[in-house]
């Protein structure tokens, strides 16, 4: 349950608490929601022949040089190898998709048509992302990036986008490909498909993916996601729900590699933006209590529905972005019910500044920190919906987080309210509600 933005190191955390050493779960989840700004660069179109671009995306020129003149052709019969390499992913021809490949490339890539095949691949779109060079440490050898569009299940959705790096090496006059590498672009790192075999359950709103040996959690995650999806739906500002909500289910070694891992330790789940308005939402089985399932992936898919393309960059505004996903998690359960009011007890006697602005927790900040922290902007949020209602605390939100105005333009303008006389009312009402 956090956003962390690309080069800027938004972060926030969820409640755990830990004693002599002993971890424990409170509500058996904690996630971080990684918020992925993608420069997508023409990344969902079909490079065609004739079409290449050079790295800063600009059409073959007439005057090149004989050495980048060769480098485009070169690039033009890559284009059309990995063309041919969609049509054959799309059309289910797993043979097809393999030809291109030389035999050490094909188990890596039999993985991942396997894996977008069960994902319901229904776009795919290769484009090279500069032209082809030289491989200094592999003689003989071109290296191609590739930027590929891509949706699953819903063919009219908005692409997502991944870039990947390619190695090719010529067989007499044919484009061979060597190897394909894994995406290395943070903070979204290696897509799940792209590691390893996946089990799948799609269902109307939701899609879940796990690794084989859990298969047996998916009838049950579906069916909480589907429900989660419904709750999320409520919280698309833009009035936009995602076409799909994705969710992967991590084992403990999936976990470490899934888009980059390197979570702080405390998180069992996050989710992380991918391009096109797509937010992958990734949960940790090694962490989650049977009853705590629900309530994170609430959180989470609320999320998905609620930030922005390009994610989000302002500390300050932590609080409403957390508080409103812990709004959606607790899914209208009477204030003293919230499981996390004993850290929100614990941070507010013990020393918080009564800033909201300054709420968003360290990667390092303590279990009880990290829980009171996304408690203060839970009440902070109940008490604005309570006050204005749902709707215009969206519309706040809206304002806030996707068009970036001040607290001080978005409060008069959405909420009739002065911001410094509202905000010192949510704090005294947090106040009021740790006693």
């Amino acid at each position: 349950m956090a956003a962390e933005s690309a080069g800027q190191g938004l972060v926030g955390q969820g409640p755990v608490a830990g004693e002599g050493g002993t971890r424990r779960w409170r509500r058996g989840w904690v996630a971080v929601t990684l918020v992925f700004v993608l420069v997508a660069g023409g990344a969902a179109g079909v490079l065609l022949p004739g079409l290449v671009r050079d790295a800063a995306g600009r059409p073959a020129a007439a005057g090149d040089d004989p050495a980048t003149a060769a480098a485009r052709r070169l690039g033009e019969r890559l284009a059309g190898q990995l063309e041919r390499q969609a049509t054959a992913l799309l059309g289910g021809d797993r043979s097809g998709f393999l030809a291109i490949a030389e035999p050490a490339a094909r188990p890596a890539l039999s993985r991942r048509y396997a894996g977008l095949r069960a994902l319901r691949v229904t776009v795919w779109r290769p484009a090279a992302a500069g032209l082809p060079t030289g491989d200094d440490g592999h003689p003989g050898q071109w290296r191609l990036p590739v930027t590929v569009g891509y949706c699953f299940v819903v063919p009219s959705c908005r692409p997502a986008t991944v870039e990947f790096g390619t190695r090719w090496r010529l067989v007499g006059a044919e484009p061979r490909l060597v190897a394909v590498e894994e995406s290395r672009a943070k903070p979204a790192g290696a897509r799940p498909w792209e590691l390893g075999n996946l089990a799948v359950a799609v269902g109307k709103r939701a899609v879940v993916a796990t690794t084989p040996a859990l298969r047996g959690k998916l009838p049950g995650l579906l069916a909480e996601a589907e429900a989660a999806a419904a709750v999320a739906d409520l919280y698309a500002v833009t009035g936009r729900p995602p076409d799909r909500y994705l969710v992967f289910y991590a084992g403990r070694t999936e976990w470490q590699r899934w888009y980059g891992g390197g979570r702080p330790k405390w998180t069992a789940g996050y989710a992380v933006g991918v391009g096109g308005g797509h937010h992958d939402v990734v949960l940790n089985a090694a962490s989650l209590s049977p009853g705590g399932t629900g309530e994170l992936l609430r959180h989470e898919l609320t999320h998905a529905a609620s930030l922005p393309d390009g994610g989000y960059s302002d500390r300050s505004s932590w609080w409403l972005v957390e508080g409103l996903a812990e709004y959606a998690g607790s899914d209208g359960q009477p204030v003293g019910r919230y499981e996390g009011l004993a850290e929100v007890r614990r941070l507010v006697h013990g020393g918080w500044n009564g800033r909201l602005d300054s709420l968003a927790p360290a990667d390092d900040a303590a279990d009880d920190r990290v829980g009171g922290a996304y408690g203060v902007g839970y009440l902070a949020v109940r008490h604005l919906v309570d006050r204005y209602g749902e709707q215009r605390v969206r519309d706040f939100f809206r304002a806030v987080v996707h068009e970036r105005k001040p607290l001080d333009d978005a409060a008069e303008a959405i909420l009739g309210d002065s911001w410094p006389a509202l905000h010192d009312d949510c704090v005294g009402y947090v106040r009021a509600v740790a006693g």
